[in-house]
């Protein structure tokens, strides 16, 4: 990891604070003892060990003590494990890893230790970090690493503002989703409307109460603390979601002619069991992406420190560059960098739309195609070395001040490696695209039109081949057929990575979920890992057992199965298990993946592609089968990043557990109400409809349902198929994780090989269609800066502050935006100048106005002829 190597090679200066609770080296006598052999040093050789643990003062101080009790026999077990889980860890420091590995591998340090006393008391403060902290300075930045096990958590209150948040940001989502443009509540806002509402009850409520199961439970049992603050946050987080099976009942009702989806029952059945299917799978999951040290979840990190903006105790100085002592606490600096992005975010979204979509080379020449093409922000590839000055378009792929710095940068590689692909394929006029917009992610006909895809429909919504093969296949762009192209390579690189990379890791899991159903050997896997101290307090509450998560599990899918049974959707209650079987396959491998990167794999390509192949010709069924493959997936690995939340905050998991099944619950509920409204509006989904209710998300659900499950895979990547060569994706994203393992393997000491993350070079090949190199591009800068720069010189100054300002600029823009969007956008309210309507000028105006070949060939159309479709 690239921040990684600058960490080896940058000094971490000291704090220098004169705070009393900083605990700054600044503020003792030069000849305190040192940490390690009770001898006498200076700074500088405290310094140096900081470095090289990549720990700020604070930590190393904590550490000492505890590593003195450290016998060698004891340390080299430690770490041989240390080693075992984190020789591949691309998060883990190498210059710790190095020191490991030269502990480890030389006998001498055993024979004779007297010799090593140096490199011993570094392994020692190591072994103490790990086992009394996080390996990782993220974690230890923001993570506290003790516990209050009397501190309240599952209070009155906090259900009462948890589940009227939900209830809130339910609505808000729900009722805005069909809109264009949507308006999207973060749980960014409940979080922080949680805090002052949270004093306030704190203020006014009586401490009055009962006592239930020996516990009392009072109105206001004191201040408000953390526990209940994240309890709230993790409920309202659940539900902002809607349904993801209400695109199937509006395309049921819209385009399939279905009135009967419009049944209440028949709605709740199928969003209950998609919505809580995940919750078996993620309780399943948790000794693999929750329990783990190595499994950091990044995002989680942002929400914490967010919290601990609020609650945080102490306010040590830190050392920025200039050699100024930064002194504002937490909750000072989140205030003063929210009020920043809340002011600054309305000229670039609404006074001054040119400085999101900063396409300058465009302006020069609007109607130049092949300049367009490459340099355009909207329409083209986006080329442009200074391509926005929104933060919104800076962290639309990754956050690059919370996923770590060599997340952005494989990403950024792998999209920039396939801009010239896309280049070759569309000016080489591969599969006809010279005739199509080079980055759109619709599909078009043989005369460059978008595809009329109910050209191809009977009254039953199944495919008329005779008036398929009268028509067109369906053509898609170049930027499309990378993504597609790059979707098939991340699949098989995720699983033959997580083989090749965790399977020590993923072995120890599956034990461990086998020996959890025999009492006799539960906690027997616990030898082989390496338990950090979260791991350790959280052993302080009841675990959920297996069989809730089962129960959920098992409810879930008998409700899928009998709303797909007992009314008439034309699909096998089959779709269920295999979708299921799906997301069982890739759970765990782009779980870890995500919980170590910060990024996704989605599984909706896949999902469709299988369930395309095997239910062709029947959209609907697609839909299912997509519903139940991806969506699991994904709700398992969303409510995996909660529990580890909860984890980190040593929230008793059985309160986590009934947190994030009451909000699912009453979020389903709101949400089908609302669809129940908004499905009987007059004009619902036309250019009329009211409330600017268009629903082109629902839109772009049908044609691509219509792509997947009526024209079917087969047609289009299958044997003789336009877009079989695409495929090679499979065979090259497995090849690439071997090439990279056999390399890594061969050269272990190399920093750069180390720094390859082969998931996430294919995973940038995704990032297109209609989205561009403006879209990831800008975040590289900013995570060098943040993750070498000041991370690598100014350690604790990155500790207090990084995710802290995350937070800041993420919360900032969702509330700047919630307010512009009812002031302004709600009432269509336009402001046009210059610096607004200069990003629609020429090819960049709208999709489709430029393209290499404008001339259809004589016989009026492309590709091949009517009837002689494959």
């Amino acid at each position: 990891m690239g921040a990684l190597e600058a960490e080896k090679h940058s000094p971490v200066r000291l704090d220098t604070s004169s705070n009393n609770n900083s605990n700054s080296l600044y503020d003792r006598s030069s000849t305190e003892p040192d940490a390690f052999n009770g001898e006498f040093v200076e700074g500088e050789g405290r310094q140096a060990v900081q470095s090289d643990l990549v720990v700020t003062e604070d930590d190393l101080l904590e550490a000492k003590d505890l590593a003195s009790t450290f016998s060698l026999d004891e340390v080299r077990e430690l770490m041989l494990n240390v080693h075992k889980l984190h020789k591949r860890d691309p998060n883990f420091p190498t210059s710790v890893l190095d020191k490991i590995e030269d502990f480890l591998g030389n006998d001498e340090v055993f024979a004779n230790p007297d010799k090593y006393e140096a490199l011993i008391s570094e392994i020692k403060v190591e072994a103490a970090l790990i086992t009394n902290n996080s390996p990782y300075a993220e974690v230890r930045s923001v993570v506290p690493n003790h516990d209050d096990p009397g501190m309240p958590v599952s209070t009155i209150r906090a259900w009462v503002i948890g589940i009227f948040f939900s209830a809130c940001i339910a609505f808000i989502n729900g009722f805005f989703e069909i809109r264009q443009p949507a308006i999207t509540v973060t749980s960014n806002v409940p979080q922080l409307l949680a805090y002052p509402l949270g004093k306030l009850l704190e203020k006014i409520l009586p401490d009055v109460g009962f006592t239930l199961f020996g516990v009392r439970h009072s109105l206001n049992p004191g201040p408000f603390n953390r526990k209940e603050h994240m309890l709230v946050t993790l409920m309202a987080s659940i539900a902002k979601n809607s349904p993801y099976t209400n695109h199937i009942v509006w395309t049921q009702y819209l385009y399939f002619g279905q009135k009967w989806a419009l049944s209440f029952p028949y709605q709740l059945l199928i969003a209950l069991s998609t919505n809580f299917i995940g919750y078996g799978l993620a309780g399943l999951c948790r000794r693999f992406l929750v329990y783990p040290s190595f499994c950091v979840w990044p995002s989680s990190l942002v929400t914490i420190a967010l919290n601990t903006a609020f609650h945080g105790e102490g306010n040590p100085g830190a050392l920025g560059p200039f050699g100024r002592i930064w002194r504002a606490s937490r909750i000072k600096f989140f205030a003063i960098a929210f009020a920043l992005m809340f002011a600054y975010f309305w000229l670039p979204n609404v006074l001054f739309s040119a400085l999101s979509i900063f396409s300058w080379m465009t302006w020069i020449a609007p109607n130049n195609v092949d300049l367009n093409i490459i340099t355009g922000s909207q329409q083209g590839l986006g080329l442009n070395p200074f391509p926005t000055f929104d933060w919104n378009r800076f962290v639309f792929w990754v956050d690059p001040l919370m996923v770590p710095f060599f997340t952005t940068l494989n990403m950024f590689i792998g999209a920039f490696v396939s801009f010239f692909i896309i280049l070759a394929l569309y000016y080489g006029n591969a599969f006809n695209m010279a005739f199509l917009p080079i980055n759109v992610n619709l599909p078009y006909d043989n005369t460059g039109m978008p595809y009329n895809v109910t050209r191809i429909l009977d009254a039953r919504g199944i495919i008329d081949e005779e008036a398929y093969q009268a028509y067109s296949i369906p053509h898609i762009t170049a930027g499309s057929m990378m993504t597609y192209l790059a979707f098939f390579a991340v699949y098989s690189a995720t699983v033959v990575y997580g083989i090749l990379y965790h399977r020590h890791e993923m072995a120890m899991g599956f034990k461990d979920l086998y020996n959890s159903f025999l009492p006799s050997k539960k906690g027997i896997v616990e030898k082989g890992r390496v338990l950090d101290v979260h791991n350790r307090l959280m052993k302080s509450y009841r675990e959920v057992p297996e069989w809730w998560y089962l129960i959920v599990l098992l409810l879930s899918t008998v409700f899928g199965c009998v709303a797909i049974g007992c009314w008439p959707t034309n699909t096998s209650v089959g779709t269920v298990f295999f979708g299921i079987a799906l997301a069982l396959i890739f759970v765990v491998p782009i779980g870890i993946i995500y919980a170590m990167t910060g990024v996704e794999v989605s599984l909706n390509v896949l999902a469709e592609f299988i369930g395309g192949s095997w239910v062709e010709g029947n959209a609907l069924a697609m839909c299912f089968f997509k519903a139940y493959g991806y969506i699991t997936c994904s709700h398992a690995l969303h409510f995996s990043n909660d529990l580890k939340l909860a984890h980190y905050l040593k929230i008793p998991p059985r309160m986590t557990f009934c947190a994030q099944i009451v909000p699912t619950l009453v979020s389903t509920f709101v949400c089908v109400a609302i669809l129940q409204y908004q499905i009987h509006l007059p004009n619902i989904c036309t250019p009329d409809a009211p409330f600017r209710f268009t629903c082109p998300s629902v839109n772009s659900f049908f044609t691509s349902a219509v792509l997947w499950g009526t024209v079917g895979p087969k047609k289009l990547w299958g044997v003789g198929g336009l877009y079989s060569p695409t495929l090679v994706g499979f065979p090259f994203g497995a090849a690439l994780v071997v090439v990279c393992y056999l390399l890594a393997r061969r050269w272990p000491k190399n920093n750069s090989l180390r720094t390859i993350h082969p998931v996430l070079l294919t995973y940038g090949g995704i990032l297109w269609a209609p989205y561009n190199l403006t879209y990831i591009w800008p975040a590289v800068p900013v995570a060098a800066f943040s993750w070498l720069y000041i991370k690598g010189r100014y350690l604790s100054l990155w500790s207090k502050y990084n995710f802290v300002l995350s937070a800041a600029f993420s919360a900032g823009i969702a509330i700047s935006a919630l307010i512009q969007f009812f002031s302004i956008s709600f009432s269509d309210v336009a402001i046009v100048w210059w610096g607004n309507t200069v990003i629609a000028q020429g090819c960049e105006a709208e999709p489709g106005l430029c393209r290499h070949k404008t001339a259809l060939p004589e016989k009026g159309y492309f590709g091949a002829d009517p009837g002689t479709f494959s």
